[in-house]
């Protein structure tokens, strides 16, 4: 605050206001010793008071009183505070010591790449109060002493209520012959499991991002993260035989969503298949994936005659012509939401097929299967094959031993070695019945892959043009 009077009635202000905020309806009750923490994060609670005097006063309070601890708090408090951003950034550039701008998204940025900052140690009070008073349903997330193995200061709101964006559970299937509604095309997420056959076409997961179902006797969740251009399937019974649904939680993690269990309410990566927030947090819960591929319609029931696919009244009313809800992000180069790229090898939204195996992760730009649709690897100690359609973004991950195997003319089959192979969702086969199973991935951006998987996850050798 440039003013000088205005920062002597501020100052003057804080003393009278601290006491009324400490009594606020927000407060947060704490023990005695636990008082500075308390103030710190009662004052920050006040970033959403009604009061715009009271809201400054939080400001140089948390500016002047809180310190660094409190630079998560006056970061939030830059995203729903737009008619106080000046004296936001003011504050956050005092106490970082940097000039980052005068963006919210800019500081989550900076944010991310100093885990250094810790906030204060109520921070966890302040963070289920402001999101309480978005939607009372997330007092199931995130909440006062709740386990965490994420920092709370990053999770961000992605701007719906809990289901906000509606999973669909048994969802109707329908046979491919009836599914009029659909174009050759058109992508859909192809999964076969024990000869049960389906498509689930994005322009109706667009909508809805999570489905909880039953396939070929094995209970599945597909978590689908748009912003991450990543559908994945999960397996979700527990060890105890009980079974997992999931749904959209309306946060995110570094542009990825949070999904969530109907079970603990806990909070998942939707990259990992791991919980990360809630009482789940501290196990050591890993879901199985199971290949999925996005292919068009038309390759698909000709690989797969037997399909069956959504239905397009799924019971909610939504426009589901192709691209209508992120058309516009699809083609863009942006991000609608901060997230720090951990590796420049590619740009942020180049697609990569990612392999998640429980020996290796690897991933492969989907361009490098223009001019090569068929590549022969290594990841870690497995030898695999991989077809890929850059077009369609396609790509299938087989487990081999090692032959060299090449295209044919038939996009089904495979040669290695003079002999020919059957290129199948569940493996390479040739006529002596020799087979070699499909090993599961699925396709993403590639900010996504090296956010999260960036550390243990290996890129193919490919550069950036």
């Amino acid at each position: 605050m440039k003013n000088p009077l205005a920062r002597t009635l501020v100052q003057f202000a804080i003393r009278a206001a601290l006491g009324a905020a400490l009594l606020s309806p927000l407060s947060i009750p704490a023990q005695a010793e636990d008082m500075p923490d308390r103030q710190t994060a009662n004052m920050a609670a006040q970033l959403i008071a009604q009061s715009p005097v009271l809201r400054r006063v939080a400001i140089e309070w948390l500016r002047d009183v809180g310190g660094k601890p409190a630079i998560p708090a006056l970061i939030r408090g830059l995203r729903f505070n737009p008619n106080e951003r000046e004296i936001i950034v003011e504050a956050l550039e005092m106490l970082t010591g940097e000039n980052v701008g005068d963006r919210w998204h800019d500081w989550v940025l900076w944010q991310q790449a100093h885990p250094d900052i810790q906030a204060f140690e109520n921070h966890d009070s302040f963070v289920a109060t402001l999101f309480a008073s978005i939607d009372p349903n997330f007092v199931g997330f995130v909440y006062p002493g709740v386990s965490h193995k994420i920092r709370l200061e990053e999770i961000v709101w992605g701007g719906v209520h809990k289901d906000g964006i509606p999973a669909l559970t048994n969802p109707e299937l329908i046979d491919a012959a009836s599914a009029d509604y659909l174009t050759d095309d058109e992508l859909v997420f192809g999964i076969s499991i024990k000869g049960d056959v389906r498509a689930y076409p994005l322009r109706i997961m667009d909508w809805h991002e999570m489905f909880n179902d039953v396939i070929g006797g094995v209970p599945v969740s597909l978590a689908y993260c748009t912003l991450c251009a990543s559908g994945i399937l999960f397996e979700t019974e527990r060890p105890d035989g009980t079974n997992l649904t999931f749904g959209s939680s309306g946060f995110l993690f570094r542009s990825n969503k949070l999904m969530y269990d109907h079970q603990t309410q806990s909070l998942w990566n939707q990259v990992t298949g791991k919980p990360v927030v809630g009482s789940l947090a501290e196990s050591d819960i890993e879901l199985k994936t199971h290949p999925v591929a996005i292919t068009t319609w038309r390759d698909w029931q000709d690989q797969n005659p037997t399909t069956r696919v959504l239905a397009i009244e799924t019971g909610f009313i939504r426009d589901y012509q192709p691209g209508k809800p992120y058309g516009d992000y699809f083609e863009s180069e942006d991000l609608l939401f901060p997230a720090l790229v951990e590796s420049d090898d590619l740009d942020p939204k180049d697609y990569v097929f990612a392999l998640r195996s429980a020996s290796a992760d690897k991933a492969w730009s989907l361009a490098s299967f223009e001019d090569t649709p068929v590549i022969n690897d290594i990841a870690g100690a497995i030898s695999l094959t991989l077809v890929g359609n850059a077009a369609s973004r396609t790509v299938r991950a087989y487990r081999t031993d090692g032959r060299v195997f090449e295209k044919t003319n038939d996009p089904r089959q495979l040669v290695a070695n003079g002999e020919t192979w059957v290129v199948s969702e569940e493996a390479l086969t040739n006529a002596r019945g020799k087979s070699f199973s499909r090993l599961p991935g699925h396709i993403a951006y590639w900010f996504a892959w090296s956010g999260y998987l960036g550390d243990s996850g290996e890129l193919a050798g490919v550069t950036k043009d």
